[in-house]
């Protein structure tokens, strides 16, 4: 673990293993309702942005893929049907109950022969290293108590030549689009949480966390910085996410 003596959570600043503890909490808490609030929140456009993540992955059959913060599995089912029976598909999360709901899902979905699940923490990734083709992370990165430790320990992970992708909110940059951004996310959200999930302070710590996770170009200089190549970005929905990716070479 890294010695960092304060971490972002939401507005707030604190200990990082107090992070890790309110992180995994919160993820309890709303993984039974974890999906529907994705649709309800994003109006299902999240759907999109994770469909075309899995595209420009470049999975291919026989591959060995690990799914960080991987929760109830959007993810790692769109490359288990890419990898095949040739191949295999590991979901890591630091929350029992994301987990639990997830392989819930695949096996209801019959798409369970091929995906692996374990519980671990990102920032010291239980797996040997040079293990995986690929490594993705989809909306995970800003809940980890020391993204930098986390960034390393998968590069430790990945295979020389393998390929990194994380798709993560980010940095709106349609200055015209901002106030209304803002309002939505301030707004919104939190009430919606209120009235689903009957857990506002949960999704209040959402909208915060994106607004304190790095931007474009503050991302790609961390990756970089642990020791990845060819590093590059590109924005969906005007910045709202981005998809930043990079190579262990």
């Amino acid at each position: 673990m890294s010695n960092t003596e304060f971490t972002d959570f939401g507005i707030e600043n604190i200990h990082p293993d107090e992070k890790r503890k309110r992180v995994n909490d919160l993820f309890d808490s709303v993984a039974s309702n974890y999906d529907l609030m994705n649709d309800l929140m994003s109006l299902g456009v999240h759907r999109l942005w994770k469909r075309y993540a899995a595209h420009i992955s470049n999975v291919k059959s026989g591959d060995i893929v690990l799914d960080v913060a991987g929760g109830t599995g959007d993810m790692a089912r769109k490359f288990s049907q890419r990898v095949g029976d040739q191949g295999s598909v590991y979901i890591c999360d630091l929350s029992y109950e994301m987990l639990a709901m997830g392989r819930n899902r695949l096996i209801n979905s019959g798409d369970y022969n091929n995906i692996k699940i374990i519980q671990g923490d990102a920032e010291n990734l239980p797996f040997q290293d040079n293990q995986f083709d690929m490594i993705s992370v989809a909306f995970g990165l800003r809940n980890m108590a020391d993204k930098q430790q986390s960034l390393a320990s998968m590069y430790s992970k990945l295979k020389y030549g393998g390929k990194l992708l994380i798709l993560e909110f980010s940095h709106l940059v349609i200055n015209i689009f901002k106030p209304l951004y803002h309002s939505y996310s301030d707004g919104y959200i939190p009430a919606l949480g209120k009235i689903v999930a009957r857990d506002e302070p949960s999704y209040r710590y959402l909208v915060d966390s994106i607004k304190r996770h790095p931007n474009q170009e503050t991302l790609k200089t961390m990756i970089e910085q642990v020791g990845f190549s060819r590093v590059c970005y590109h924005n969906l929905s005007g910045g709202i996410v981005a998809i930043h990716t990079a190579y262990k070479l």
